[in-house]
């Protein structure tokens, strides 16, 4: 369409080139851009300069196109001057919908002179100049749009680039007092550090479609959202897997992490797992450590989507820590491996608050078989869970058995999480 352009024979009125009265451009330029001014409302507020540069000399170049196209001729590079234009227009920060008002507004212009000594019997001739005019503006707003989405795009490369370095730099200790100016992002004194778990989506799991692109589609969704929450502040890498966010700690309050995760959530159709500290720039790296590894434990205990604060997770942690405690705590279960209806039953027995009848529903069991396969857990692993020690025993070698990789607990999960999943 911004390429050169076949064009019919001449379309005359009386005798004359229905571009007759678009030859003096400069003159019709100027009364145009003055109409420009005074009625595309954007218009009035762009510089002086603007409207007596660019402004009027992409407004003659436009005519001087269009008369060409009523003539059947092609001037070239008429084009790349309106595109070079826009460009510029694109970095001075001037809307788009500003330039393709005044377009507009020129073609209905340009029209209405062309057809001034239209008659009755020139009914042909007027559709001809209908559509080398529809031809004509087509023509020009591509080479707009085109070079704004070009210019945007480049725009938003360095700032996605200066984002990137400047997290990395955080993120790993570096100073970043002058990376910070050179980027043109003030560093706060105090960050939000999150790490964001994004389970695989359904769909990436369905044979008849692209995994990979679904992951994409995916991640491209939580950062347009994380766009339209954090207005530019938030400083983040992810991957389709999760990733890290720094956001400014006066900028955000903790009950905004939530709604965000929410948002997070809804945008992803996955439920989106955080683990939030808080921390100053030099702190930075050893908090991503901390609550990454958190994140990493929910993971795997399966936890709920929302945020999470490291001493909500504590005892979880501490479990996770190497040495003979830990191996002790393991080897409890160790016995129900070969018994998998009964480590079912006791995750489930846990996660559900020890209510018995909440348990049978969920494993589509009687009560009195719930009864039966707990007396059998506690035969087994030596363990009562009738009392506090037992309990405590049992839900400490989950957690340890969970984290190890070596089952699919529900610990963290709520009574009606649990439920609605296992079913």
């Amino acid at each position: 369409m911004a390429g050169t352009t076949s064009i019919e024979p001449f379309l005359t009125v009386s005798g004359r080139p229905v571009s007759s009265p678009l030859k003096d451009v400069r003159s019709i330029s100027r009364r145009m851009v003055v109409h420009f001014v005074e009625n595309v409302v954007p218009c009035g507020t762009l510089p002086g300069e603007a409207i007596d540069g660019d402004v009027t000399t992409v407004t003659r170049i436009c005519l001087e196109l269009t008369g060409s196209m009523l003539d059947g001729r092609d001037i070239p590079g008429r084009v790349e001057r309106v595109r070079a234009a826009a460009a510029d227009w694109a970095r001075e920060g001037i809307p788009i919908d500003t330039i393709h008002d005044a377009v507009h507004e020129g073609f209905k212009l340009g029209f209405d002179l062309v057809i001034t000594n239209v008659t009755n019997h020139d009914y042909d001739t007027v559709v001809g100049v209908a559509r080398r005019l529809m031809d004509a503006e087509n023509m020009i707003t591509a080479a707009v749009s085109a070079a704004y989405v070009r210019e945007l795009r480049a725009v938003d490369s360095e700032h996605h680039t200066a984002v990137h370095t400047l997290t990395s730099a955080l993120l790993g200790g570096q100073r970043t007092s002058t990376m910070a100016r050179e980027c043109g992002i003030e560093v706060a004194e105090r960050y939000h550090v999150l790490a964001l778990e994004l389970p695989p989506h359904p769909e990436e799991f369905d044979p008849s479609v692209d995994a990979k692109v679904v992951a994409r589609r995916k991640l491209r969704r939580v950062q347009a959202e994380l766009a339209d929450r954090c207005a530019g502040k938030v400083l983040s890498l992810l991957s389709v897997d999760g990733g890290t966010l720094l956001l400014p700690a006066h900028e955000f309050a903790d009950a905004d992490l939530d709604e965000l995760i929410d948002g997070l959530s809804t945008a992803a159709q996955v439920p989106v797992r955080a683990v939030a500290t808080s921390a100053t720039p030099a702190e930075i790296p050893g908090a991503t450590e901390q609550v990454h590894e958190l994140v990493d434990i929910v993971h795997r205990l399966g936890g709920p989507s929302k945020v999470y604060r490291p001493h909500e997770l504590a005892f979880e942690y501490q479990l996770t820590r190497p040495g003979p405690a830990r191996d002790a705590l393991s080897a409890i279960v160790d016995t129900l491996e070969q018994h998998p209806e009964l480590l079912r039953t006791l995750e489930v027995y846990l996660a559900t608050d020890m209510q018995r009848s909440r348990t049978a529903r969920t494993l589509f069991i009687h009560t009195n078989t719930v009864d039966y396969r707990l007396k059998r857990i506690t035969q087994l692993t030596g363990f009562d869970l009738g009392g506090v020690s037992g309990l405590c025993h049992l839900r400490a070698a989950l957690v340890i058995r969970a984290h190890r990789g070596t089952g699919s607990t529900d610990l963290c999960q709520s009574p009606r999480e649990t439920g609605s999943r296992a079913g």
